[in-house]
């Protein structure tokens, strides 16, 4: 079915660790004139728009690379958005967890994995079938 095998969840802690920001680092040569700012950014307060809804899950698998997702990449998952035509989504289908986009017809919801080695699942209403939440980031593993 293309699911994550080990969905590991965490939740975010409301008091982030503000780290130090560099703003408009160019992709270009660098120009030593020019110092970084005394910022700082939170990371959880800029990616967690509701903290009693949002979840981190950590992928495992690759149905998801044509999307830019693969495995070990981090995802900032909100479970307070309503779900949305081609939205990408952690789903509960009977008994397992997947990661796909979502489309959504009028008759039944197709799961569509991002790597044609997997096949969409067709969604009916003979399946148990939840949307867990929806993903908001991916975090990149380097």
């Amino acid at each position: 079915m293309g699911s994550i095998s080990k969905l590991t969840v965490y939740s975010p802690q409301e008091q982030g660790l503000e780290l130090p920001l560099a703003e408009a680092v160019r992709a270009g040569f660098p120009s030593p004139a020019e110092d970084f700012p005394d910022q700082s950014l939170n990371i959880t307060a800029e990616l967690v728009k509701n903290p009693a809804s949002t979840f981190y899950a950590r992928v495992s698998g690759n149905s998801m690379t044509g999307e830019g997702i693969d495995d070990g990449d981090l995802l900032v998952v909100d479970k307070s958005v309503e779900p949305y035509q081609g939205c990408i989504a952690i789903c509960f289908i009977d008994g397992e967890f997947t990661l796909k986009k979502v489309e959504i017809h009028s008759d039944h919801v197709l799961l569509v994995p991002a790597n044609k080695k997997f096949t969409p699942i067709k969604v009916t209403e003979d399946n148990t079938f939840l949307i867990w939440g929806i993903v908001r980031y991916v975090i990149k593993k380097r």
